[in-house]
């Protein structure tokens, strides 16, 4: 257990040593800066309270973005996993969604609904459905039909039903779709953000960007990573921890 705690922070310290190396062999802090560089740049943001605005912005979006894709894929891809011919009309619109590029779709959002926050998480919610749609319809088809079959001998209520024989079964799947659905919605919201918003980390990622300021870049870039980093340690992972438990008990 220590192992598995002592691990991760090695390898971050890694990678801090990797950049400090090379930031030395640079010698040019424009191109890239050394990371106590970064400390009175971020200290100075978060006395003005943009960092925390605009973090808190994205964060919003990340939120809406993945609970209505969570919702709406779950949906699509259970009805798929469990009727075959509601699989073979919808398995072609999976497949088109799943290749069409994400910058495709934020395009067309916008120029089809205009510049507006319902455009922005239209697109990272159109961009993320097809994901959970695709790990939920595994889901459906490994629901095992003997329980199915003693739900219905009993005539346990729906509610019952999905309370204590579905969703156990389908919690390690709607946590795969959860933690990698997560990991997919931050960065494109990012994406949204630095093409058609004028709030948020992409945004200021693209303001400092057209500033040749890489430290600013760096600042908000490394100041939403520890954000989702706290997110998956403490939140997603135990979660899935818990969820896969009873497989191992």
């Amino acid at each position: 257990m220590r192992d598995t705690q002592i691990t991760p922070l090695l390898s971050i310290a890694c990678l801090v040593v990797l950049w400090i190396v090379a930031a030395f062999l640079t010698a040019d802090p424009q191109i890239l800066p050394q990371p106590w560089d970064l400390l009175p740049r971020f200290r100075q943001e978060l006395a003005s309270g943009d960092l925390q605005r605009n973090l808190g912005v994205t964060l919003l979006r990340v939120m809406w973005a993945f609970a209505l894709a969570m919702v709406l894929g779950s949906v699509i891809g259970l009805s798929m996993g469990r009727s075959v011919a509601i699989n073979r009309w919808l398995d072609p619109w999976l497949v088109i969604f799943l290749n069409l590029p994400a910058l495709v779709l934020i395009v067309l959002c916008y120029l089809w609904i205009g510049l507006t926050e319902a455009a922005a998480i239209t697109a990272v919610t159109l961009n993320k459905i097809p994901n959970v749609a695709t790990i939920l319809r595994e889901g459906g088809r490994a629901l095992n039909p003997d329980l199915d079959a003693m739900a219905q001998v009993y005539r346990l209520p729906w509610r019952t039903r999905l309370r204590h024989v579905i969703l156990p079964q389908l919690a390690p799947f709607i946590a795969a779709a959860a933690r990698s659905g997560l990991s997919l919605i931050w960065k494109i919201v990012l994406v949204v953000e630095f093409l058609g918003r004028s709030s948020g980390v992409g945004f200021q990622i693209h303001l400092y960007f057209q500033l040749f300021d890489v430290a600013m870049v760096l600042v908000y870039a490394f100041s939403f990573i520890a954000v989702m980093l706290l997110v998956e340690w403490l939140v997603l992972q135990p979660w899935e921890r818990q969820v896969r438990s009873w497989r191992t008990a």
